[in-house]
């Protein structure tokens, strides 16, 4: 009879520890479901944000961890990129970002957003070079970009060329692109040249400056049309 009790006395406390041992957990498992891990301060070298399936759509990283960018869901070739942050769309595409530095050569910023499928289209930039022959230029920059030259075609095209090590070769397919109107032209900069003028300059379809309205370093004001040449229309 003894013995019977001393078993049960046992199985007692065996139920009751289950029992708040199950409590225990069910309550870690709802608070950690319902509130946020909250820290004071974290040293990090690369931080991914994805989606439930994985999905890549943020990477903030310092310079050597950077993300090299994605074509169609491929990571391109290792490459070195400034610390900052890219951006990633459900294509698999790169699709801007914010990367800075700075040394005792130079220093810079860059904010960029890209085209669907290709490179940046728009620009904040900064950028400085130091010594005795400082160039300090910042400002809006924006480009066009063709719908039917993506950027994994481009690169298949550069990779090609770089096989032939053939530089005629390679001036004479890049001005034949140009002649399709398959690469890249800018189209507007609104901020301060290298030279210190701060303006407005327009481009053409094709590149060349047609219009600009600036203040130059003599607080002089210009506004001036252009012809294809890039002479003053008076």
């Amino acid at each position: 009879m003894e013995k019977l009790m001393r078993e049960v006395r046992i199985l007692k406390i065996y139920a009751v520890v289950l029992t708040v041992l199950c409590a225990m957990f069910f309550f870690l498992a709802f608070k950690n479901q319902s509130s946020n891990e909250r820290f004071k301060e974290i040293d990090v070298e690369r931080i991914n944000v994805v989606e439930k399936d994985g999905t890549l759509k943020m990477v903030i990283s310092n310079k050597e961890r950077q993300h090299p960018g994605l074509v169609n869901h491929k990571a391109l070739k290792p490459r070195e990129r400034a610390a900052g942050i890219i951006f990633f769309n459900a294509l698999g595409d790169e699709c801007g970002g914010l990367v800075y530095d700075g040394n005792e050569k130079e220093s810079g910023m860059v904010y960029s957003v890209d085209q669907r499928k290709t490179d940046q289209i728009m620009q904040l930039q900064y950028s400085e070079s130091a010594g005795n022959d400082k160039k300090r230029v910042y400002g809006l920059k924006l480009w066009d970009r063709p719908d039917d030259f993506p950027l994994e075609a481009m690169i298949k095209f550069e990779d090609s060329l770089k096989k032939l090590n053939d530089p005629v070769a390679s001036k004479k397919a890049y001005a034949k692109l140009r002649e399709q109107g398959r690469l890249t032209n800018e189209r507007l900069f609104a901020g301060k040249t290298a030279n210190g003028d701060v303006g407005i300059f327009i481009r053409d379809s094709k590149g060349k400056v047609r219009l600009q309205v600036y203040v130059d370093k003599n607080n002089q004001t210009h506004i001036e049309n252009l012809d294809e040449n890039g002479k003053v229309i008076k």
